[in-house]
């Protein structure tokens, strides 16, 4: 589970800089743009859910 997590931490800063070069560069196709930005969104969701079922819940 640790490494699918360190996998999609990895994709998520990689699409993160694909990204940024994108919006660098003009023009830029912004259809591949908006599934880059989904696709970084759902890599998050994923990476939150996987950290929420690694860390133990701690009722204080």
């Amino acid at each position: 589970m640790r490494q699918q997590l360190s996998q999609l931490l990895e994709e998520h800063r990689d699409l993160d800089d694909v990204i940024a070069r994108i919006h660098e560069q003009a023009p830029f196709d912004q259809l591949q743009l908006q599934r880059m930005k989904k696709r970084k969104l759902m890599l998050k969701d994923l990476i939150l859910k996987l950290e929420s079922e690694l860390l133990p819940d701690i009722i204080a």
